[in-house]
């Protein structure tokens, strides 16, 4: 009996996997979809409807409030102050309105309602947010009356977040900033990792062997424990030396050290998977450690380096801990992480400005991530299936 199906030639298995795999896809991209979506929308309607209503109407209650005696004009034998609850070039309108000075709730009178009140005076609100409120003696108001309306709210989309953000002051030194720290942070683990693997994976020393495990444990320690330490002996050698503890170098270094773990452990997995034949064939030529990692180790190692350098240069781009810790906020230092934080506002509100920021900072790692994909699965799956 056949497990394939015919209509679209695969198996059962194989039709379940990728069912399967789509679901992922789905659960993984829908809330970064309503994230881009909510990117371009604005703050109140962020506040009052979810991304997935962002191309219906929806509707807020509101509050007004007329004008004062001063606006009043007299037309007809009566005084009329006139005026319009909305904003030049608005496209909400009114739904209904009522309650304040207007007897009623805010949805009893539908827009265009002349409704009479107590005093002899007519209120009307229209639909484009024009009320004119009337009377047949003169107005003596100090201040206006305020009244409740229901306005609908078309979808509206613009890139009003994205220009903050990017308009900001300091942003694009703070870009700037970034790659300073990013790119130095990602290439000194690189070169130190891929010298310490090669050692741990081909050469023979006392004690290689635990101080390989030594370095793979740091895997498990803390970042937060040992910020503080090291920040503190920064200080001293900084002291000792009359330079600035919290410097370019002082990151560059502390990115290093917290990388290198898993750079050691991923480089020497895969250079120790290489041919040993070939490593032998090179010493018998008389080749060097030096020109056998120069000439045939690094050169055959470039995906695992690859794939290393994508999780370091994500890491370190997305980083706020480290650089609050290692760095001051002066203009040319803070990282693009801190002056986003500023511009959420301390209490975390301004959140539509999250959304446009979090788009602003992956373009740089979409771009190297795109860029080495072809490098990552086989960087990464090289060292798991063969034995040092």
């Amino acid at each position: 009996m056949s497990t394939r199906i015919p209509l679209l030639n695969m198996s059962i298995g194989a039709f379940l996997a990728r069912v399967l795999l789509l679901i992922i896809v789905v659960i993984w991209t829908v809330p970064t979809f309503g994230l881009l979506i909510s990117s371009f929308r604005d703050k109140d309607q962020l506040a009052i409807s979810g991304w997935w209503n962002a191309l219906q109407n929806v509707q807020e209650n509101q509050a007004g409030r007329t004008g004062v005696a001063t606006a009043q004009q007299e037309l007809d034998g009566q005084f009329v102050i006139s005026g319009n609850v909305f904003s030049e070039g608005s496209t909400q309108s009114v739904a209904s309105f009522g309650g304040g000075f207007v007897p009623g709730e805010i949805t009893d009178y539908e827009p265009g309602t002349v409704v009479e009140l107590e005093d002899g005076t007519t209120f009307r609100l229209d639909a484009d947010g024009t009320y004119e409120y009337a009377s047949t003696e003169p107005f003596e108001l100090d201040r206006g009356l305020r009244f409740f309306y229901v306005a609908n709210i078309p979808p509206y989309f613009s890139l009003d977040n994205y220009e903050e953000v990017l308009t900001s002051e300091g942003f694009a030194q703070s870009f700037i900033n970034t790659f300073t720290v990013t790119i130095p942070a990602t290439i000194i683990p690189i070169v130190v990792a891929a010298f310490a693997a090669y050692a741990f994976a081909w050469m023979e020393f006392p004690g290689r062997r635990f101080l390989f495990v030594i370095v793979v444990g740091l895997l498990v320690v803390p970042l937060q424990m040992s910020l503080i330490p090291l920040l503190r002996f920064y200080n001293t050698v900084g002291a000792t030396f009359d330079f600035a503890a919290k410097s370019y170098p002082g990151i560059w270094l502390a990115h290093t050290g917290f990388g290198l773990p898993l750079a050691v452990y991923l480089l020497r997995n895969y250079i120790g998977g290489l041919p040993r034949e070939l490593i032998e064939s090179a010493k018998i030529d008389g080749a060097s450690h030096f020109q056998i990692f120069t000439r045939l180790v690094l050169p055959l190692s470039v995906p695992a380096l690859a794939s290393f350098g994508i999780f370091q240069f994500l890491w370190v781009w997305n980083d706020l801990l480290v650089a609050l810790v290692f760095l001051g906020k002066q203009a040319d230092q803070i990282v693009m992480t801190s002056k986003l934080r500023e511009l959420l506002g301390s209490r975390g509100d301004n959140w539509e400005v999250l959304t446009s920021s979090a788009f602003v900072s992956i373009l740089v790692p979409l771009i190297v991530f795109y860029s080495l994909q072809r490098y990552f699965v086989r960087g990464l799956l090289a060292g798991s299936v063969k034995g040092g």
